[in-house]
């Protein structure tokens, strides 16, 4: 009974389990159920972490088609929150990652009785075609003898549509694929603009997966696009000790934030109850220009608060990756995380995390 329960065990497969993968195990892990969760991880070293998690590493690159061979029908619920590769505009990783996924149809040739594969016959049924393959028609000779089964066994054949049912996964996208919005609040009908080749390999791995699920093949995925996460272990603390500026407030932009705790609590909500090609803004409610936040915790942990230079000096003095962000302000709607998805959040905003910190001097 031990046994069979275990195989009953819903399988989850976790491609990308960084910081917020492993805090998504951790959850899994606490619920009565205790789904068996598997991690896609191409170095070693990471292996370990994932197994002192309590997840299973299973070896494989996105990079490489020929090593995700073994995740093929691996597990009914993936989380996708693997990056995209550094460059082009099509998302390569996510590509490779559904060719592997439908992998699972290919037919595997298996012995049949009459036409009726074995698995397909009741056990009693597998009984009663041993006795007939035993006397009523003598013994079976050679490799391709055949064995004669009465025309109704067939019925108890399984349906086509329980044979091929359909993987869920969830995505882990991004909300710089609406670029920039001009500090406007939006919802998720937004048409995307993404304004830079990252952002632009996240609408290609949406659209790949849209595609997927409009076929109506072993895909169902659920989008989850993400603002700045944050949490104890990613604040900019660094950023502030190196004194780093931010934008004056008449030049600021506006940011959204998630806990990543938060995060992991709303992509396993998706796996259970998000529908078909939806997509989500996985968001607190938060509306801080990014100086705000930083100013938020540079308070908190007792730092002096960055300094603030204009747009003009910001595009000369710092780096273009840093600038990309200082260039879109928007304002995300959580609607339908709440009315659809009943999520409740841990953390409802910046500060609500950040008063549960000890007092720093």
């Amino acid at each position: 009974m031990i046994a069979t329960r275990t195989l009953r065990r819903a399988r989850i497969l976790i491609v990308g389990c960084g910081d917020v993968g492993l805090r998504c195990v951790a959850q899994l892990r606490e619920r009565p159920d205790r789904a068996r969760v598997f991690a896609l991880t191409r170095r070693s070293e990471r292996a370990d972490a994932v197994r002192a998690a309590g997840a299973t590493p299973v070896h494989g690159d996105l990079d490489f088609r020929t090593s995700l061979t073994r995740i093929a029908g691996l597990a009914s619920t993936v989380l996708h929150l693997a990056p995209p590769q550094k460059n082009g505009d099509d998302d390569l990783r996510t590509r490779r990652l559904l060719a592997a996924l439908a992998a699972r149809r290919r037919a595997r040739a298996r012995p049949v009785l009459a036409g009726v594969a074995p698995h397909a016959l009741r056990p009693p049924l597998r009984a009663l075609a041993g006795r007939m393959r035993r006397s009523a028609f003598g013994p079976a000779t050679g490799a391709g003898a055949s064995v004669i089964v009465p025309e109704r066994i067939r019925r108890f054949s399984r349906p086509r549509r329980q044979r091929l049912e359909r993987t869920k996964l969830v995505y882990a996208s991004t909300t710089g694929v609406y670029g920039d919005c001009g500090g406007a609040r939006i919802d998720e009908t937004r048409t995307v603009q993404p304004a830079n080749a990252r952002a632009k390999r996240r609408v290609s791995a949406e659209r790949q997966l849209r595609r997927a699920t409009a076929r109506g093949g072993v895909l169902s995925a659920t989008i989850a696009r993400i603002p700045g996460i944050y949490a104890a272990n990613r604040l900019p603390l660094a950023r502030l000790a190196k004194r780093t500026p931010a934008l004056v407030v008449s030049d600021d932009v506006y940011t959204s934030h998630i806990h990543a705790d938060d995060l992991a609590a709303i992509l396993r909500r998706l796996a259970t109850h998000g529908r078909p090609g939806r997509t989500i803004h996985a968001t607190d409610d938060s509306e801080l220009k990014m100086g705000e936040y930083f100013d938020r915790v540079a308070d908190a942990f007792g730092l002096a608060r960055a300094p603030r230079v204009s747009r003009a000096q910001a595009e000369r003095e710092l780096e273009p990756v840093l600038l990309s962000f200082m260039r879109e302000s928007r304002r995300l709607a959580n609607t339908r995380l709440k009315r659809e998805l009943g999520v409740r959040l841990r953390y409802p905003d910046v500060d609500a995390f950040l008063r549960t910190l000890p007092p720093h001097p």
